[in-house]
């Protein structure tokens, strides 16, 4: 938002009035600049010192590099309009529903010979419907999302045809009734199958219809593919669905985490091939590895747990542990203390506590469905899950809970 100028205040003044950017103070001079986006590493100078221009510098890089309406998508949509490509395809990210619906929609039109851009879609400063008049555009896809509230109604205002696809519950409230959309306009909304699988299929029908036509046989995905991308979206759409009911679910999940940066077809043009190639065999042991090497890391500095009065006793006692330096591990020491807990007799909760900038944060984790965190979290103004919570706590009350 652009701040206005003080009546009577001159830009020397102005300029010298400290704002608010993250946990940094600058002055309406350097945030110029920022947003400028050729501000150099050296060129800004903090109230908190030099030593904080490096992560500050980092943190407006990142803010930047998440810019989905970035000068590459709009520059791809300039030479669509150019060569008037009828086929639009935007894609939830960084979603691995919206992005394997991406390699459904692209195998579909390049098999077809059908000129197609596919772009990635985010909240993250998003593209606005201005910047998807596209001319000879007749057809445009929304996989995994549907946008905000309104937008695909005014994008099919332009456009011929709209097709919007996605799973979520919440979803369903943001669209207007059948009576109320227009007739070009066509959600395809299935809480009980994930986007991915959805879009799967109907590309995979269209183009058997399409190759029928003309005396082909074969499918959407070569046979050598096809049961290993399949088995895939089972993994994808039973996390998803929150089903997690698939064998070794977590640690799937766990080892795809890491290619989740990479989902992204503007800065990775091969991602759609990189795709085509997992396998949920490598994925889980992956994921194994990982979870391995994190459980034997928590190990190493959980001997130190003390015992901890929940609610000063209120709800029970369990083990804890303070990890200032370690808060990357929370979710795996909470684990293996709650486990302990349980053999010292203690409800089989575990507590890690660590400082969150200046605050003090508690994590609760159980490996017990009967017993919910998420009642002591919530008491203190926290949230989260029967097995996952946190909040935050004063260091007075803290000092309560374990004397």
């Amino acid at each position: 938002m652009k701040a206005k100028r003080k009546e009577g205040c001159t830009r020397r003044e102005e300029e010298g009035t400290r704002v608010k950017f993250f946990e940094f103070e600058l002055n309406v001079a350097e945030m110029r600049m920022l947003r400028s986006k050729t501000v150099d590493r050296g060129s800004v100078t903090f109230n908190r010192g030099n030593s904080n221009a490096a992560r500050m510098f980092r943190q407006l890089q990142r803010l930047q590099t998440r810019n989905f309406r970035s000068k590459a998508a709009l520059e791809s949509l300039a030479r669509a309009s150019e060569d008037r490509t009828p086929n639009l395809v935007l894609y939830n990210y960084p979603s691995f529903s919206g992005a394997f619906a991406a390699l459904f929609a692209h195998l579909y039109h390049s098999r077809l010979h059908q000129p197609c851009l596919v772009l990635p879609f985010s909240s993250v400063e998003p593209l606005r419907v201005r910047d998807l008049d596209v001319q000879g555009l007749r057809t445009c896809y929304l996989l995994d999302f549907i946008g905000p509230k309104g937008f695909a109604v005014d994008l099919s205002r332009s456009i011929d045809r709209v097709v919007a696809f996605d799973h979520r519950r919440s979803t369903l409230s943001k669209i207007d009734s059948p009576k109320d959309c227009p007739e070009n306009l066509e959600f395809r909304v299935d809480v009980e199958k994930s986007s991915s699988v959805s879009v799967f299929e109907y590309f995979s029908s269209k183009f058997d219809e399409a190759v029928s036509d003309e005396g082909e046989v074969g499918g959407l995905l070569e046979r050598e593919d096809r049961d290993r991308v399949v088995m895939v979206l089972r993994y994808i759409e039973d996390e998803d669905l929150r089903r997690r009911s698939l064998p070794e679910i977590r640690q799937f999940n766990v080892g795809l985490r890491e290619l989740r940066s990479q989902l992204n077809c503007i800065t990775n043009p091969y991602v759609f091939d990189q795709l085509l190639k997992i396998c949920t065999v490598d994925i889980i042991a992956k994921g194994n590895s990982y979870i391995s090497s994190r459980q034997e890391a928590a190990k190493k500095v959980i001997d130190k747990a003390f015992k901890v009065r929940l609610g000063r006793g209120l709800y029970g006692e369990c083990l804890g542990l303070r990890i200032d330096g370690f808060s990357n591990l929370s979710d795996e020491i909470g684990k293996e203390l709650s486990v302990r807990s349980a053999a010292a007799g203690l409800r089989p909760i575990g507590a890690v506590i660590y400082l969150q900038r200046k605050d003090l944060k508690m994590c609760l984790r159980s490996l017990d469905n009967d017993n919910d965190t998420s009642e002591v979290a919530k008491a203190y103004g926290g949230g989260g899950s029967c097995s996952s919570s946190s909040f935050i706590i004063r260091m007075g009350e803290y000092n309560q809970w374990i004397s």
